[in-house]
């Protein structure tokens, strides 16, 4: 948690600096406007606006120091937490993932672990401070809340099932994740771009002329969705043959089957609606963060305060 915590500052000081170049390259351009404005009204006409400089393009830092450290130090945190989660797997003689303080472990883990191979394909250090951040949150409230010793399984979970079922919803949910970060990053963009297109000065996170457009963070966060989706639909149909395996039945009702159902399908109308009813813009970010707002209500709250035939949270009741 130190490490991820040093590499929080770090990607904070790089947003820190992206606001200083924006800020910079809006003051430029502002004295651009300013020079021809006032040349046009000196009467030098049109040979001084010809020869009046363009306003400045928008050069984004290739440096990127605080950002390469961020990045630097994430590595070295998930090579540790990796190692933590393997020796708590080797003390339990089995996977890391059988009750809430494992659950959070590995979950975290997986979102840190794609996060960085999504680095390798996307330049993604901009949602540093949030992935991060929200590890280092659910570190935390995990060590403070969940954290339970090591104890044998509960009868219905000493099945294979447990590896394959419960890895790829870990799995799935580290997909929605990162696509909610870029979803919301997305929103916030959009509500920036529209005051610039009505003539309104955008002065409030002028960092953010250093990312991506709307229409780019929107087509990475729903193509990481999809990814997620799929894992997601595994999870539910491998769900209802584990039931059916330990209790005699594919559906039952149960509280934390009806949640992954429910997430499930406002992912499904999420994809559905962008890519066949061109629904796109806020309304496809908002939709998207629904469903990874359902992601952790299944996870804060069914686990622990609703109980039923899922009820391995491992704390007390």
């Amino acid at each position: 948690m130190a490490l991820y915590a040093i590499a929080f500052v770090a990607f904070a000081l790089d947003l820190a600096r992206r606001s200083s170049e924006a800020t910079q390259l809006a003051d430029a351009r502002a004295g651009v406007r300013r020079t021809t404005t006032a040349a046009s009204v000196g009467g030098g006409g049109t040979a001084v606006l010809e020869a009046a400089p363009p306003a400045p393009p928008l050069i984004v830092s290739a440096k990127r120091t605080a950002a390469r450290v961020g990045v630097g130090i994430t590595i070295a945190g998930f090579v540790l937490h990796l190692g933590a989660d393997v020796l708590r797997g080797v003390a339990a003689a089995r996977v890391p993932w059988a009750n809430m303080y494992e659950f959070s472990m590995t979950g975290t883990l997986i979102m840190v672990g794609l996060f960085l191979l999504a680095l390798t394909r996307v330049d993604l250090r901009f949602l540093g401070s949030i992935m991060t951040g929200l590890v280092l949150v659910l570190l935390g409230i995990a060590t403070i809340g969940f954290k339970v010793p090591v104890s044998p399984l509960p009868p219905a979970l000493q099945s294979y099932w447990l590896v394959i079922h419960v890895f790829v919803a870990i799995l799935g949910t580290g997909f929605f994740t990162l696509s909610g970060a870029v979803s919301a990053v997305q929103l916030v963009q959009s509500r920036r771009e529209r005051a610039l297109a009505a003539g309104r000065p955008a002065t409030r996170l002028r960092l953010l002329a250093t990312f991506p457009d709307t229409n780019r963070l929107e087509n990475i966060a729903y193509r990481i969705a999809v990814v997620g989706f799929i894992l997601w639909t595994f999870t539910l149909i491998a769900g209802a043959i584990w039931a059916n395996h330990a209790w005699g039945r594919y559906w039952g009702w149960d509280t934390k089957e009806v949640w992954t159902f429910i997430i499930w399908v406002i992912y499904a109308g999420y994809l559905h609606a962008r890519a066949t009813r061109g629904w796109r813009g806020d309304g496809s970010g908002w939709l998207n963060l629904i469903g990874y707002a359902a992601v952790l209500f299944n996870f804060g709250v069914v686990n622990v305060f609703f109980h039923g035939l899922h009820a391995y949270s491992g704390l007390s009741s």
